[in-house]
């Protein structure tokens, strides 16, 4: 859960985004409390590919920037040893920081790195991180009467979100939830403590409302972390203002059976107003929290205030990351596990084949071991308890062979394996791959390739991982030639070329015209910027690199002259008459079809004539009978 109180910008913010490469933060400001655990996330971009070659992600990490400027990643430095951890994924990174102190109060800046040249990206701005420590102040009071009135406001040094709550405690006892302000009465005993609900377990410390001595309970460690097997002291100072009738340590989450175990537990009070619970021989069920209350005559002290919280753990050394593997001796960086939260209340002490390193006082440990070396480690002041043996070398190495540069064709052996005996099995990753693993833990590529770039994972048994960035370098593969503008250019324009060619390393550019011997220009990017039908033809880019070269394909380029811009005018001018006229023609045959359709038919009689009444004349009788045929 997160634990930050107040974040002050909640808009994403995009730092730059120049070119594909950005970072953006979820929050620009952040105020948690001292003692909290803080999450600083951010997600990132850059380009898949530049100039063809494929953007493979190297590193990723987090800084502040000191007095030299100089990005230095977090987990290496001194004060943040066992409070730092990165949370990454595709393209995403968490910061996530524990046991907040105010010193860790800064900007922090992502930055990652890639295999391109000069791709290491460096956020400009960040994170601005406030870290805060909670405080009672009494702000007004009323005259000297048992009991008086007094307003009190629980204040810290960073911005309060609108609307946050508050939980108030008045001897120990929780007697409010609500804002930042208390208005009350108040005895001459009587103390008050503050916290942010939620946040119950980093109380402001307790503070004498009307006199400078009071009630109240102060401890002297908020948590505390001790091996399994060993012995532990927790303690308070209290201040009773009246004689003490009772008093007693508890545990307010179980029924107290630790307590009761006289073999093991003890109650000392070396010095007036403090007491000590010893517990001996820890055991994983003694890890709890214990509180501290006590009784006068007219007063008990309150049972809501959080106490010291014990944890009881199992030291044990872990392989954190192997660094360099050498033919006699391993560069390797060891780390002392242990379920403490958080670790860095403790010093650690080193154990090497049986002797003490009095320099190395982290939880990480780095040096040169050897087969035959073994490490333990244990909490400074507790060197009785140690973790078990560890062989450092006991654990997964990953390398290729032929070492140095690799080619695209030749026969890599990609080796996974873990030095011990008896023989440990190991697993071989590419992302989410798994790799078959032939004899002595080799994966063989016969013939490897572009596509077999990337970052290779060896597992062992026990869950321990390294991991290998493999390259391989290869000639240009075919260019591909893009073009500003289609179809046929007009003279006076401007027009560009571009190339573009998977190659690693990264290809270079060359520009030519068929049938002629010297290039036209030389980079990704060819441009014309007055053309004319003289510069119309076939034209090709060559990439090469240090692996090869290759030709792209003709790309053709048609200018268009004056009198070629005439002819197409003309074209289209008789092609626009000729669509004019025979719509004209069409529309005229479909009127007159109409018009037929719509005219009305004439009416015809036929008149019976009597042919035998008929007096024909002579010359018109010989007509007809000519006429008629016989």
């Amino acid at each position: 859960m997160r634990e930050s109180l107040n974040v002050k910008h909640r808009i994403l913010q995009l730092v730059r985004s120049q070119e594909g490469w950005g970072v953006t933060y979820t929050s620009t400001e952040i105020c948690t409390l001292k003692g909290s655990t803080e999450k600083i996330h951010c997600t990132y971009t850059y380009p898949p590919r530049i100039h063809g070659n494929v953007t493979v992600l190297e590193t990723a990490s987090w800084f502040t920037e000191g007095k030299d400027q100089v990005p230095v990643d977090l987990r290496t430095q001194t004060e943040y040893a066992d409070r730092v951890q990165y949370q990454c994924g595709e393209k995403e990174c968490t910061l996530v920081i524990e046991d907040l102190r105010e010193s860790d109060s800064a900007e922090y800046k992502f930055r990652f790195t890639t295999n391109q040249p000069g791709g290491g990206y460096t956020a400009k701005r960040g994170v601005v991180l406030s870290v805060t420590v909670l405080q009672v102040e009494v702000t007004k009071t009323s005259p000297i009467l048992w009991p008086s009135w007094a307003e009190l406001r629980c204040s810290r040094s960073c911005h309060v979100t609108d609307g946050e709550s508050f939980v108030w405690f008045k001897n120990g006892l929780k007697t409010d939830t609500g804002n930042s302000f208390m208005k009350a009465y108040f005895g001459k005993e009587d103390s008050v403590s503050c916290a942010v609900r939620g946040h119950e377990k980093f109380p402001s410390a307790s503070v004498c409302v009307r006199r400078p001595t009071c009630n109240k309970v102060t401890y002297t460690d908020r948590s505390i972390c001790a091996p399994k097997g060993s012995s532990v002291d927790i303690s308070c100072t209290y201040s009773p203002g009246n004689g003490v009738v009772s008093k007693s340590w508890f545990n307010p989450h179980n029924n107290n059976h630790l307590l009761r175990d006289k073999d093991r537990v003890q109650l000392h009070e070396t010095e007036a107003g403090r007491s000590t619970l010893r517990i001996r021989d820890l055991r994983d069920t003694d890890s709890a929290e214990y509180r501290f209350k006590f009784k006068t005559r007219d007063f008990e002290w309150g049972n809501d205030l959080p106490g010291t919280t014990l944890t009881v753990t199992n030291l044990q050394v872990q392989v954190n990351r192997i660094i360099a593997v050498h033919e006699s001796y391993t560069d390797v960086e060891l780390k002392c596990h242990s379920s403490c939260k958080p670790a860095a209340h403790r010093s650690y002490i080193w154990f090497r084949n049986g002797q003490k390193n009095t320099i190395q006082q982290t939880s990480k440990y780095r040096d040169n071991f050897h087969l035959e070396d073994n490490v333990s480690c244990a909490f400074k002041g507790y060197e009785d308890h140690q973790s078990p043996l560890v062989y450092p070398l006991k654990l997964p190495s990953i390398f290729a062979s032929p070492s140095g540069e690799i080619v695209e064709g030749m026969s890599v052996n990609l080796t996974c394996f873990t030095y011990a005996n008896p023989a440990a099995k190991n697993t071989l990753y590419k992302g989410n791959q798994t790799l078959p693993l032939g004899s002595a833990g080799i994966y063989n590529f016969s013939s490897i390739s572009s596509e077999d770039r990337g970052i290779y994972s060896c597992k062992s048994e026990d869950q321990h991982s390294v991991s290998l960035v493999l390259d391989v370098q290869y000639a240009p593969k075919l260019p591909s030639v893009s073009v500003s503008s289609s179809g046929v250019i007009s003279e006076g324009t401007s027009v560009t070329l571009s190339c573009s060619s998977d190659a690693n390393p990264a290809a270079n550019y060359t520009w030519y015209k068929e049938d002629e011997d010297s290039p036209k220009a030389s980079g990704n990017n060819f441009t014309i910027s007055d053309f004319s039908a003289e510069n119309g033809g076939n034209y090709y880019c060559e990439a090469q690199n240090s692996r090869g070269r290759r030709r792209s394909r003709f790309h053709l380029i048609e200018g268009e002259g004056p009198w070629k811009f005439l002819v197409s005018v003309l074209i289209k001018v008789i092609s626009l008459l000729f669509f004019v006229v025979s719509s004209l023609l069409l529309i005229r045959e479909r009127c007159l079809k109409n018009q037929l359709r719509t005219q009305e038919r004439p009416e015809y009689s036929i008149e019976m004539v009597d042919y035998q009444n008929v007096t024909i004349p002579t010359s018109e009788t010989n007509l007809i009978h000519s006429a008629i045929p016989t």
